[in-house]
């Protein structure tokens, strides 16, 4: 299970590395490894727009929630189709699948 840091935690870790601290120093003297500091740092640099080579952080929440939503969407979908195939048989609007064809 991942540890999660608070936020302002990561900030001083990264204002650190800012600073001229390098991730390895930061990560001896402190919990998080060295790659996840450096994931931090640039995190910190495309939410600032230091960088421009991935998400920022906006991008991946509303990311996130689009997906959510694509699958509630999906699954949905889904069941009206199956209860729009019930109701016609139900009510002999359609039909019944015969097995000549």
């Amino acid at each position: 299970m991942r540890t999660r840091y608070p936020p302002e935690f990561r900030q001083q870790l990264i204002e650190l590395a800012r600073a001229g601290r390098s991730a390895r120093a930061l990560a001896r003297e402190f919990e998080p490894s060295e790659q996840t500091i450096r994931n931090w740092i640039k995190q910190a640099d495309l939410d600032t727009g230091r960088r421009t080579d991935g998400l920022t952080s906006d991008e991946q929440a509303e990311l996130r929630r689009l997906r959510r939503e694509n699958r509630q969407l999906r699954l949905e979908r889904e069941i009206f189709k199956k209860a729009a195939a019930w109701f016609a048989r139900e009510t002999k609007s359609l039909p019944e699948s015969d097995s000549n064809s």
